[in-house]
């Protein structure tokens, strides 16, 4: 496997960054996952205008144009011989000294993977996943941004563990008013009386490539969407329920803490939703080569 790192491809056993590094220090860095299906890259600009608007956010200012990372994507799928698959983007603030001031970090640093992912067994695509909700808080946007897409995932890893010692795949993640935000790595989506209802942005999710796409599709589909403030009780009594992500792309949801969605299994509209998505990811996107 070939590595992009600072300017070079590299194998993968050669690929390091430093110790002092305070990505891997303090969490400081941004990253994006990005996915290629048939040769093209999808949504590639709209993932780099991220990566560049959350490096932003956080003063970390970096030495490439968003058309020279553009670039190097490419070239680092096209090294890996892949059509389809995963990459995953990270910048961190570089090397530096051990205490928290940023600005003794003369240089970023960035690495780019492209390899493969399946976030969850193929088995739920088509019967749906059973999630719960879990303790674990969003926290405020006033104390860590969601709209950053850092290098600090702890809270999702946490969210992700009471997931996972219930015997989950997934969990709900509500604020501290009690709204639901997004799950540990997806945003969600559900379907009331023919309208399509996603979380604010403003109660703390992130703004979703897939949901951004998901929301362009329902015009073309003619599905109504509203973004409003969303607690568990409208997931309980929902018809259709799904999640998006750009590693789950879109995945049925047919139960939340053992109430039944719907029917108990996906619904018409998320299957709809979800070809639509396939169509459009298939054909679509930035060639590689």
């Amino acid at each position: 496997m070939k590595i992009w790192l600072d300017g070079n491809l590299v194998d993968e056993a050669a690929a390091k960054v430093s110790v002092f590094d305070h990505g891997l220090l303090y969490g400081d860095g941004v990253f994006e996952g990005i996915r290629f299906y048939n040769g093209r890259i999808f949504r590639l600009e709209e993932h780099i205008r991220r990566l560049f608007d959350s490096a932003r956010a956080i003063i970390l200012d970096l030495p490439w144009t968003r058309e020279e990372v553009c670039g190097f994507t490419c070239a680092t799928v096209a090294a890996n011989d892949l059509t389809d698959g995963y990459i995953r983007l990270v910048v961190t603030r570089g090397a530096g000294g051990l205490g928290l001031n940023p600005y003794l970090c003369p240089k970023p640093s960035m690495f780019i993977i492209a390899s493969t992912i399946q976030l969850y067994p193929e088995e739920h695509y088509k019967n749906g996943l059973s999630i719960i909700t879990c303790a674990t808080r969003r926290p405020s946007p006033a104390a860590l941004m969601p709209q950053v897409k850092s290098l600090n995932y702890l809270n999702n890893i946490m969210a992700k563990v009471e997931a996972i010692q219930a015997n989950a795949l997934e969990a709900v993640m509500l604020n501290e008013q009690g709204y639901v935000t997004e799950c540990t790595g997806d945003n969600l989506f559900i379907m009331k009386n023919g309208t399509l209802l996603t979380p604010l942005i403003s109660d703390g999710a992130l703004d979703g490539i897939t949901r951004a796409v998901i929301i362009e599709l329902a015009g073309t589909l003619g599905v109504p969407v509203v973004e409003r403030s969303l607690t568990r009780y409208d997931i309980f009594t929902a018809d259709e329920c799904f999640l998006t992500g750009t590693a789950a792309e879109v995945i049925p949801v047919v139960a939340l803490d053992r109430r039944v969605i719907g029917s108990g299994k996906p619904g018409p509209i998320t299957q709809r939703f979800l070809a639509a998505f396939h169509q459009l990811a298939m054909t679509t996107g930035t060639p590689i080569r």
